[in-house]
């Protein structure tokens, strides 16, 4: 039978002219019992866009009929920008009138009707949609006439949806509802559909994250039948069970995590040794409780990744299990899977072990307390912490060892602070406050990266089908784009065989300087997304050859399929071919999934967190803040506060000259006056407008 690649390669082939159906089928000796497969693999490699049908039946490549698959992305202004799925093409801008129905993050099919000059993007129109990126919107109810409509709360969602009048639920005009699109729009009708939840009335509690979560299609509730498996799982096994475990319920281990945390998935020991430290990383064992192929697994595996939400969390898996049996509460005992490594004064693992094991944790501890313990020498804290003072102040020692090694190394080390917003029992946030990274959170970072360097290593050595995290260098497009920002500061990377060390001599001249925040984030952006893959493609981030996973079974899919691989491993010692193949099959598409859920997660929490900092904002209209330039754009500057809320400065706003933007150096400088405005600037700015629903805050600068 004939393969996709092979009628692509056929068609690569410098000779070849659009052929219709019975002469492709016949220059590709298609035979008659395989017409039936090579025309449905016709028809599904044209809807996926790997191939073209023209008006007379001919089938081609897009890029032979000036065509380019992609997907778009559209601005609330109307416009469209498609980033082609072949990353040797450049951007393409599509006018809204060519849009055609396209909607945001549609992947479609575009034909350039112009190309690009001067430095110009090209210019193309939306041909056809392949495949729909929102099958269902949040949006508010509008009782319109001839028929009612929901207005999408993504304003880049341009499009109003029809909604027939008759439903059999109560909806009021105003109410945020979902609605499932059952036409989609073309160039003359916009997208029809039916609603299927009403969400609730404006400003009722709890309603602006619910509609984040219907937004990104999250799962807050669990199936009743993965409910009653996890209430069924939910209970330590007998003794038996813990006799083919290590017994370490008599080591002197503890937790470190931050208050509010519920699901703790790792423990950690310590003790000094003649040549070293010896170093416990102990983490649950959720593979135990959750069999493959089971409800449980099927559920996690569509979530792929718990989300922390400003008001609430979304778990990975059920309550009975994610606060229950499966965190390790101090005081209970508990299964795990534990590495324990033997690591010398340079930091250097010399040895090292993994077992299953039971364990049972001393104390609950907090990243405040430790911290307070080690940096601040608390004598209450030291006090009620005696026995175990000693072990923090060795992880402390150890940390600063790893840390100064992975830099050695030429690791990345990003910073940045985190925002900690509270909201009341209503979810309205009452304060947003910047979190600093301290050495508590650094020793529990470096033994977590630790354990899954030596995990991934000894996987690898072992040539099992698994999963990796992997981080591959950023290309070399991202690196000149970044060069043009890093010039404005003096500083510039190679853009042919790039490495980590590269970028950290950047940081490293930036520490304390007012553009260290803005430089960090621009080097960031530049970077690729961090993904799951089978191989082990290295993590430039890291600087490490081999990474994977493992350390928070508990809330990520990935480090629960790492675990199953591993334990299945300690306990027969082999993998039949039979179950090697088939792990080998699913691995690359897990891997994709746990990507993909794990991006949609974080667009959740970002949108989740800029909601509440703009509803934080609000009450300060009028007031005055000291600032930092964060960017610069034609259009004004971005702003930062102390406490990490973000806003612009609409150039519209800078009233006192006419501005223009350079963007060889990102700044804005006035005609008249020379006033110049640049990335780390120090600004004072009034706090003049906020809007909720769109989650933007408008400042314009002092006096």
């Amino acid at each position: 039978m004939i393969t996709r690649d092979e009628i692509i390669a056929y068609m690569e082939q410098k000779s070849y002219r659009p052929l219709g159906y019975l002469e492709l089928k016949e220059a590709l000796n298609v035979s008659e019992e395989d017409e039936t497969a090579f025309a449905r693999l016709l028809g599904r490699m044209e809807k996926e866009g790997d191939i073209v049908q023209t008006r007379k039946g001919k089938y081609g490549l897009p890029r032979m009929m000036n065509l380019v698959r992609g997907v778009i992305s559209i601005s609330p202004r109307g416009f469209g920008i498609l980033r082609p799925d072949e990353h040797t093409e450049g951007e393409i801008f599509v006018y809204g009138r060519d849009l055609n129905g396209a909607m945001h993050h549609d992947r479609v099919m575009v034909r350039i009707n112009r190309t690009g000059a001067g430095g110009q993007r090209p210019e193309g129109e939306v041909i056809r949609a392949l495949e729909r990126a929102h099958r269902q919107v949040v949006g508010t109810f509008r009782k319109l006439r001839p028929l009612p409509q929901v207005i999408p709360d993504d304003p880049r969602l341009l499009y109003p949806v029809y909604v027939k009048p008759k439903t059999k639920m109560r909806v009021n005009d105003g109410d945020k509802v979902l609605v499932e699109i059952t036409v989609w729009p073309d160039k003359d009708r916009y997208p029809e559909g039916r609603i299927i939840e009403v969400l609730g009335g404006k400003g009722e509690p709890g309603l602006d994250v619910l509609c984040i979560i219907r937004k990104f299609q999250l799962r807050d509730e669990f199936p009743s039948q993965v409910v009653k498996e996890a209430r069924r799982v939910a209970v330590l096994p007998g003794e038996d069970e813990l006799a083919q475990r290590r017994d370490l319920r008599e080591w002197k281990m503890v937790t470190i995590d931050g208050e509010d945390a519920k699901d703790l998935d790792d423990a950690v020991s310590i003790e000094r040794t003649q040549g070293g430290y010896r170093l416990g990383v102990h983490i649950a064992d959720v593979s135990h409780y959750v069999s493959e192929g089971g409800v449980l697994d099927k559920e996690a595996f569509r979530r792929g990744t718990s989300v922390y939400l400003t008001d609430r969390v979304l778990p990975m898996l059920p309550p009975e299990l994610s606060n229950g049996i499966c965190s390790l509460n101090a005081g209970e005992d508990r299964l795990a899977v534990s590495v324990v490594m033997d690591i010398d004064e340079k930091g250097e693992v010399r040895n090292y072990e993994i077992f299953k094991s039971v364990i049972r944790v001393k104390e609950r501890m907090t990243y405040t307390d430790v911290n307070k313990i080690l940096l601040e020498n608390d004598p209450d804290l030291r006090t009620r912490y005696s026995e175990l003072v000693p072990d923090f102040e060795v992880m402390g020692e150890l940390c600063r060892i790893l840390r100064k090694r992975r830099m050695d190394k030429g690791a990345l080390d990003f910073d940045f602070p985190e925002t900690k917003i509270i909201v009341d029992e209503k979810g309205w946030p009452v304060a947003v406050a910047r979190m600093e990274r301290q050495l508590a959170e650094m020793i529990i970072e470096e033994f977590m990266i630790k354990a899954n360097e030596v995990v991934a290593e000894h996987l690898y050595s072992l040539k099992v089908p698994t999963l990796y995290r992997v981080h591959e260098r950023p290309d070399e497009d991202s690196i000149r784009e970044l060069n043009r920002v890093l010039g404005v500061f003096g500083h510039r990377v190679a853009e042919r065989e790039v490495q980590p060390k590269h970028f950290q001599e950047i940081l490293e001249k930036i520490k304390d300087r007012p553009e260290e925040r803005t430089v960090s984030t621009i080097i960031l952006r530049s970077m690729r997304h961090a993904r799951y893959a089978p191989q082990p493609l290295g993590h430039f981030g890291l600087a490490s050859a081999y990474y994977t996973h493992f350390t928070s079974p508990i809330r990520r899919y990935p480090d629960l399929v790492v675990h199953r691989v591993l334990t299945y491993l300690l306990e027969k010692g082999a993998i039949p071919a039979k179950k090697r193949t088939a792990w080998e099959m699913k691995m690359p598409l897990c891997g994709e999934h746990s990507t993909l859920r794990e991006i949609t997660a974080e667009e959740a929490e970002r949108e989740s967190a800029d909601l509440k900092k703009a509803q934080y904002m609000k009450q300060f209209v009028g007031e005055f803040f000291d600032a930092v330039v964060s960017s610069v754009t034609s259009f004004g500057l971005f702003v930062e506060l102390e406490n990490t809320v973000e806003g612009l400065v609409h150039v519209s706003s800078m009233a006192d000259d006419y501005y223009e933007f350079d963007d060889r150096s990102f700044s804005l400088t006035g005609r008249h006056t020379g006033k110049r405005f640049r990335i780390g600037d120090r600004v004072r700015v009034q706090l003049v407008n906020v809007n909720i629903d769109e989650a933007k805050i408008d400042f314009e600068l002092a006096g």
